[in-house]
């Protein structure tokens, strides 16, 4: 049961935040929309460096690193241009949102490492909630930087939390599909790592930079108060 509460806690984490589209509004001020929008690139940013890139160097070694971060890109390109040929946008799935689902993966997979070790005598329970709640405080803002841009595109907030919900979804299979076939996933981690880190670089200079781009340069304090947010987050609690 300790086990199952634990692989919950990242998955809670991720919800409560794709939870906040409830109470922001569709029209909000301009100079705060530049500024979140500045801060979902910050928040993103921070963690494809701190939660991704670092791990995945520490993991393996640069080799898988490189070739994640351009099959990462490159991937994203083409859906992009397959997207960019869709004319409704509620047939789109937002690059965004599966940007942050694509890094939730590795994250549920080193959530899933953590618990396999524990059941296999290596590391101790404390060890392995700690993680988890790490990971969950780091969900929350991940989970706000999904619903919001779904909702300024003209989603409903039912809509927009459920696409919030669907990346937590991926982050729970991770974990548990880590803890099934933990010798396999833990070879192939530095590469999804990194190819998570590609998927979201893409998404930071394509969509969000752009978004959030004005004569006021709001966008950088935003930038500068999500990049602080979320590197904090990860070194104290990574």
């Amino acid at each position: 049961m300790s086990v199952i509460i634990g692989i919950l806690i990242p998955f809670i984490g991720t919800i409560i935040g794709a939870a906040c589209v409830y109470v922001m509004k569709k029209e909000i001020n301009k100079k705060l929309e530049i500024i979140i929008y500045g801060f979902a690139a910050g928040v993103m940013m921070a963690a494809l460096i701190w939660s991704l890139i670092i791990p995945a160097i520490d993991k393996g070694s640069i080799i898988p690193v490189v070739v994640g971060l351009i099959i990462g890109v490159i991937s994203f390109y083409f859906i992009d241009l397959y997207w960019d040929k869709k004319e409704d946008v509620e047939d789109k799935i937002n690059n965004l949102m599966v940007a942050v689902t694509l890094h939730n993966i590795p994250e549920g997979m080193a959530v899933g490492v953590a618990f396999a070790s524990y059941l296999s005598g290596g590391l101790n329970l404390a060890s392995c909630y700690a993680l988890a709640i790490g990971i969950a405080i780091q969900n929350f803002p991940e989970g706000s930087v999904i619903s919001f841009p779904l909702l300024k595109k003209g989603f409903s907030k039912n809509k927009a939390f459920k696409y919030g919900f669907i990346s937590a979804i991926f982050e729970l299979l991770g974990t548990l599909v880590t803890l099934l076939f933990t010798n396999f996933v833990v070879a192939i981690l530095p590469y999804m790592l990194a190819i998570a880190a590609g998927a979201m670089m893409y998404v930071i200079v394509v969509e969000l930079i752009p978004e959030s781009h004005n004569k006021s340069k709001l966008n950088v304090v935003g930038f500068l108060l999500g990049f602080i947010v979320m590197m904090v987050l990860d070194v104290m609690l990574g």
